[in-house]
């Protein structure tokens, strides 16, 4: 009967009907892959433009290590765009996706901004507009985003904020 009625199904429908529950019991946001990570990216190129444009609207820059693959970023990129969070997103901060292959790719650029990705992703690194780093993940907190709430999001970017 469901494979009847698959083809009518949206991914969405889908996501919801199959979607697992977090350790309290809480169903967990509907996962729709999208593309976030460019692999063919010059995130050198990007960081230096999130900073011109950082600086110029008195913002700071998130930056986003991980990979399309990974199910935690994907979810990641859903609670940074539900409300209050996706307010907050786009009027204090530039976000910079660095793809990291897997684990294999942009790792000086992990490193430079001292972000250990062998210890998991997503991963990130808040920097002011002149490029100082302010905060690098080094402890995994965004690594098991299905364990998190949108008001951890909601939390971490209040901190950071400019």
């Amino acid at each position: 009967m469901l494979s009847k009625l698959r083809p009518a199904l949206s991914a969405v429908t889908l996501a919801l009907l199959i979607a697992p529950f977090t350790a309290s019991g809480q169903m967990a946001p509907p996962f729709v892959k999208k593309h976030l990570y460019d692999s063919m990216a010059d995130p050198k190129a990007d960081i230096a433009a999130a900073l011109k444009e950082a600086k110029a609207q008195k913002k700071r820059v998130i930056l986003d290590f991980g990979g399309d693959w990974c199910g935690d970023c994907q979810v990641l990129d859903i609670y940074l765009h539900q409300s209050p969070n996706a307010e907050l997103l786009s009027k204090h901060f530039v976000v910079v996706h660095v793809d990291i292959g897997r684990m294999d790719h942009n790792v000086d650029v992990a490193k430079k901004y001292k972000v250990p990705i062998e210890k998991g992703v997503p991963a990130l690194a808040v920097l002011d507009a002149n490029g100082s780093l302010l905060y690098s993940q080094e402890n995994k907190e965004f690594e098991n985003m299905r364990s998190m709430r949108s008001s951890d999001v909601t939390s971490f970017l209040n901190r950071w904020k400019a």
